[in-house]
């Protein structure tokens, strides 16, 4: 049985990988720059717990040919939203009929994006809810703790024990809508961290940053209320408490959520990494997706409208690390032509 793994970022390569290790059949599908680094340094696993793992890069089965999406009996999409109705076409034009196509990909609409041009296949969600950073050369490494989320489907059962060996069990749910709203309230957290320019553990531990990250989640919750959309748990604080204990006190903070500090040093968001590589951003899939949500129920949604017009103009290069003082006075007015000031050096 062939895993085509068909986007190969940081979570493509991570979770292709970690499958090849494990004994399966895998093909990573990507663009000719990765392809490049991967042939000249390897790839390297690394996490928070200190587990290591090597590849030689001849030892990784890489290609740019769409084509090869004929061998696959898996289909995992790891490429960006942007991305994913080109995938889509290609999923559509190479692979056999009734191949399994599995999305684990940032965002809500992904899933219906894939099934609306894959009516013959089987579609289902995933969800990954740890974060992988590329560090130097080759390596990948995973800063965050959690386990994989999958729509539960009958056909994803055979593959259940080699997700297992790999180290990425799958974890069945039957609200996978509900998993996704609840994935994307932690995520409302990437471009807080990306325009920050600090390590998520670093940028958590400073009630400003936090201060910001609790306006935009209030603001998707009541979205979601108007929305009729119960956003399901999917950290260890329900989804209605993160605002309230956002905002706690750093001290006290530490104190009662000391364990979503349990992140390690050296992880950053993947919107980080997009700003440092010149790459588009997923703000639209993420914190769009929130002012979508809004103006479809009637509501506004300003702050997450600010900082996407925040990391619009740090995508277009005017990108300076902001003070977490400095970004919540910039999301919590409402006057869309203040100059950004305050910047740190």
């Amino acid at each position: 049985m062939k895993i085509v793994v068909f986007g190969a970022g940081s979570i493509g390569v991570y979770v292709g990988c970690s499958l090849l290790a494990a004994g399966a059949d895998v093909l990573l599908l990507g663009r000719a720059r990765m392809g490049e680094r991967i042939a000249r340094h390897g790839v390297v696993l690394t996490d928070l717990h200190g587990r290591r793992m090597a590849f030689d890069g001849p030892r990784i089965p890489y290609t740019e040919d769409p084509g090869r999406l004929a061998e696959a009996d898996l289909i995992l999409v790891t490429v960006k939203s942007a991305d994913t109705g080109t995938a889509a076409d290609a999923i559509h034009a190479y692979a056999k009929p009734s191949r399994l196509v599995l999305s684990l990909q940032n965002g809500v609409g992904n899933v219906a994006t894939l099934r609306a041009r894959l009516k013959d296949m089987r579609v289902t969600g995933g969800m990954v809810p740890f974060n992988v950073v590329q560090m130097e050369e080759g390596r990948f490494h995973r800063g965050t703790e959690g386990e994989l989320m999958v729509e539960a489907v009958p056909e994803i059962g055979r593959w259940q024990s080699l997700f297992e060996t790999a180290r990425l069990p799958l974890v069945m749910r039957e609200d996978f809508a509900c998993v996704q709203w609840g994935k994307l309230l932690l995520n409302l957290n990437n471009p807080v961290n990306a325009l920050s320019g600090l390590p998520l553990k670093a940028e958590l531990s400073q009630r400003a940053y936090r201060r910001c990250l609790a306006l935009l989640m209030e603001e998707a919750l009541a979205a979601l209320k108007a929305a009729g959309i119960e956003p399901a748990k999917v950290a260890r604080v329900s989804p209605a408490m993160l605002p309230r204990i956002l905002r706690l006190p750093d001290w006290l903070f530490k104190r009662l959520a000391g364990a979503m500090l349990r992140i390690d040093p050296e992880a950053r968001s993947s919107m980080w990494e997009d700003l440092q590589a010149g790459r588009r951003t997923e703000i639209d899939y993420l914190n769009g997706a929130v002012v979508a949500l809004a103006r479809a129920s009637g509501r506004t949604a300003p702050a997450n409208e600010r900082i996407v017009e925040l990391i619009r103009r740090a995508e277009a290069g005017a990108r300076k690390d902001l003070d977490g003082g400095v970004m919540y006075h910039l999301l919590s007015t409402s006057a869309a032509g203040n100059v950004v000031t305050g910047a740190k050096a």
